[in-house]
């Protein structure tokens, strides 16, 4: 367990989701349950019917990057790009004006840079070497989003990608924490992308996955900017609020599940709000565990995808008031398992 002291501030955030961009459509769209999500085509779903994705479709890259930038980019990268932007402006946070070898990004992927990498490997199997595309090459990876937006935005610090199913961003949220613990950092930039094609859900059919764990999956990033406390009161920012600990647990053990869930959950039994991101089976077994006046699942609204957990936390920061205690839960069906505390406001 990762207990933070001092905590670690949360002073900007931003999303783009099936809802719009930004924090606000998102955080309407779940607190009225407007459904943002859309029926899948059927020729895409192998003729089977009732399946909704969440596609973000009010967003357009060329809003935030400029058309002949934006074409370099694959779709992650893109979001990720524009997020960023949104998130440091959020925080109050000027290009040029922080040293920028101090500021870093961490962020959480399942599939970014699918299209690209599928568009690149086609050529080859099309027409050998001579088929392959030296532009679509670099945005094959996972962590071109990451490495995208640090170009950007001259993020020097730290950067990382974590593709860890559907705790990959709550992942990515522990290691920018820990960086400004171990001040390899003054700010971190945090959370998770993923871009959602119409070849991942014939692939999702095609293996069963519509009817499990790809139900309702959708695509965005949500950014989180993060610093130590005291950094963020120097520099005159506004705390949104404060990640008070981070638990995780790598699996929940046939027949001591509840010992592993005692485990997780040790630093945070009861909360004001509780968000939580995953499968809903396998975050069930969590929620009967913790007392909560609300109880707030994002995915059903604008998809869940395996980074949604930038997009939630950043939710939950923004619904909670001074003084609340917000708890999110995150969980993969094999695990791991995350329980991330957070405080409303500043108490300083």
């Amino acid at each position: 367990m990762d207990c933070f002291t001092p905590a670690i501030a949360i002073t900007g955030s931003a999303a783009i989701t099936a809802a719009g961009n930004g924090i606000k459509p998102a955080l309407e769209a779940l607190i009225s349950d407007t459904n943002c999500l859309k029926p899948i085509p059927e020729d895409l779903s192998a003729g089977t019917t009732g399946h909704c994705w969440g596609k973000a479709d009010q967003f357009k890259a060329t809003d935030f990057i400029p058309p002949l930038k934006a074409r370099k980019l694959d779709r992650a990268s893109q979001f990720a790009v524009a997020t960023v932007g949104m998130a440091l402006a959020d925080a109050g946070l000027v290009k040029g004006a922080f040293p920028s070898d101090r500021i870093g990004i961490a962020l959480g992927s399942g599939f970014g840079g699918i299209a690209n990498a599928s568009e690149f490997l086609s050529g080859y199997y099309q027409a050998g070497v001579s088929g392959l595309s030296p532009m679509l090459f670099p945005n094959t990876v996972a962590n071109a989003a990451a490495s995208n937006a640090s170009i950007e935005y001259g993020l020097q610090g730290p950067n990382i990608t974590f593709i860890q199913r559907f705790c990959s961003a709550e992942s990515a949220i522990l290691a920018a924490c820990r960086f400004l613990e171990e001040g390899r950092a003054d700010v971190m930039l945090a959370g998770g992308v993923d871009e959602l094609t119409p070849q991942m859900i014939r692939g999702f059919a095609v293996t069963g996955q519509l009817h499990r764990f790809a139900a309702g999956f959708g695509e965005g990033c949500g950014i989180l900017v993060l610093e130590r406390a005291e950094h963020a009161r120097k520099r005159g920012a506004a705390i949104a609020a404060q990640l008070t600990a981070i638990n995780t647990v790598g699996f929940l053990l046939p027949g001591a599940e509840q010992q592993g869930i005692n485990q997780l959950l040790q630093a945070q039994k009861s909360c004001d709000q509780l968000f939580f991101t995953g499968p809903e089976p396998a975050v069930q077994p969590l929620l009967g565990t913790v007392e909560a006046a609300t109880i707030r699942y994002p995915g059903r609204i604008i998809g869940s995808s395996l980074a949604m957990g930038g997009v939630a936390l950043g939710l939950l920061t923004a619904s909670l008031r001074p003084g609340e205690q917000g708890l999110q839960l995150a969980a993969s069906p094999e695990g791991p398992y995350y329980a991330i505390s957070v405080f409303g406001g500043d108490p300083a």
